[in-house]
């Protein structure tokens, strides 16, 4: 095929012009103001191999820049993104979708065919808005649980990365970390997922991304139904106290006739029974680990059945398991000592005492699983008893009691312990508190001192001769 559209006039009316891809939320990345580069008719889509136009961008810092690799028509056809080639809805791989829904999309792979079989679809999307996908995808059902299970829901913006440098696998990078790529070691050339390939993930085939994603899903956990089929109940569990029994009834109702709801408000949980099994199978198996009611997880389990309970003891309780580790019972004594241990007793008996202790000890029934009693050990002789100290008589009779010793208080602090306290006068002739109203009697007179009043010598009118000339 000519790439100049005025060369060959054959099938140039179906070459793509377009002002915007169809990407998926990762590969468009997070910034919201991105600039793009547009190329009318720059490349041959890698799938049908005619031209379309092309869009380049940087989806954000420190990423690398991506393209569109095949045209919007080969888009629609499988639904998938134009630079990933992931599902628009899910982010899987064509092979995951189309195994969960069980879609058989024989597309041809010639070239005559693959252009016959592109024509009919641009007139089958020629008569639509354009927002949905075309083929056997537009055309399938709704969702299945495995596609809830393993789409992914948040955008994988680590795939938008730059590639691996080669020369620091080398060790020849002089760019340190001005260097766009990445200095990381590669992956093990061995490892499926390096080797892949853009049309085994356009068809679905061979997709090593895709088969780890089944294995995947294969062993998660299930829930299985029980062998008794008279259980037809279900355990709800998680609930709060805006959940009510009306709401679960709304929600069950859809897969069969419900018998009961019953609320157990202390423990959180419910049980809903339906009147048929095939309707609990099926309610257990489209709401397990995905039944959310109010903003709320519930968690759901099959009840448990009325064979497997413990049947009930002698004694009309529950008979429980026992309990590992415990000694078992004795073994049974052998028939000639429980004969003699019988003749014994007898003759015991005939030949009782006066003693009480002795004749109930000679007369203990036993049985056939009793144990030989051990032989009797020989009377402990009495402690020895120690000698009497002579005691001082009391004087005055039991009533007298003997005044205890007089101990002398201690001395003050601050003084010698044989030092008497010592008081001494105030010098303005007032007594200190507590002390005797006056001075010590063997104390000499103090002298007259200036009069009250008078607080400097210089205010005392007797100083240098006032007294004399007055």
């Amino acid at each position: 095929m000519a790439v100049s559209k005025s060369a060959n006039t054959y099938n140039r009316q179906n070459w793509e012009e377009s002002d915007f891809p169809l990407l998926c939320q990762t590969c468009l990345g997070d910034n919201p103001y991105i600039r793009m580069l547009k190329e009318k008719y720059g490349k041959e889509c890698k799938i049908c191999q005619r031209p379309f136009t092309v869009f380049k961008w940087c989806p954000g810092a420190r990423m690398r820049y991506k393209k569109t690799e095949i045209c919007q028509t080969c888009s629609k056809i499988k639904n998938v993104c134009q630079t990933c080639l992931l599902d628009l809805e899910y982010g899987l791989p064509v092979q995951v979708r189309d195994t969960a829904l069980a879609i058989k999309d024989e597309m041809p792979k010639s070239d005559v065919n693959k252009e016959f079989y592109t024509q009919n679809i641009d007139k089958e999307l020629a008569n639509t808005d354009g927002t949905n996908a075309g083929g056997a995808v537009g055309k399938s059902q709704a969702a299945s649980d495995l596609l809830m299970k393993l789409a992914r829901t948040t955008p994988y913006y680590k795939r938008n990365r730059p590639h691996i440098c080669s020369f620091w696998v080398k060790g020849e990078c002089k760019r340190g970390e001005e260097c766009p790529f990445r200095h990381e070691m590669p992956t093990d050339p061995n490892d499926p997922l390096a080797s892949q390939n853009i049309k085994d993930r356009f068809y679905g085939s061979s997709d090593p991304v895709a088969d780890k994603l089944l294995k995947r899903a294969a062993s998660m956990p299930k829930l299985e139904p029980p062998s008794d089929r008279s259980v037809m109940t279900l355990y709800i569990g998680g609930l709060d106290g805006r959940v009510t029994d009306q709401d679960l009834r709304d929600h069950f109702y859809q897969f069969g006739e419900i018998r009961q709801v019953t609320m157990v408000t202390r423990q959180n949980c419910a049980f809903v029974t339906f009147t048929s099994r095939p309707a609990a199978e099926t309610a257990a198996e489209r709401s397990y680990n995905k039944l959310i009611i109010k903003g709320r997880r519930l968690k759901i389990l099959w009840g448990k059945s009325q064979a497997d309970k413990p049947k009930a003891g002698k004694d009309g309780g529950l008979q429980l398991t026992p309990v590992p580790g415990l000694p078992g019972a004795l073994p049974t004594p052998p028939v000639n000592f429980i004969k003699e241990k019988q003749g014994d007793e007898s003759q015991s008996n005939a030949t009782e005492t006066s003693s009480t202790d002795q004749a109930e000890s000679r007369t203990a029934p036993t049985s056939s699983h009793s144990i030989p009693m051990p032989p009797a050990l020989p009377p402990m002789p009495p402690p020895p008893r120690l000698p009497m100290l002579p005691f001082p008589p009391q004087q005055g009779g039991p009533s007298h009691r003997i005044p205890p010793p007089r101990i002398p208080p201690p001395p003050p602090r601050g003084l010698p312990p044989n030092m008497p306290p010592r008081f001494y006068p105030h010098p303005m002739g007032v007594p200190p508190r507590g002390g005797p109203p006056g001075p010590p009697p063997n104390m000499p007179p103090r002298p007259p001192g200036p009069p009250r009043g008078i607080h400097y010598p210089s205010q005392d009118p007797m100083r240098m001769g006032a007294g004399a000339e007055g």
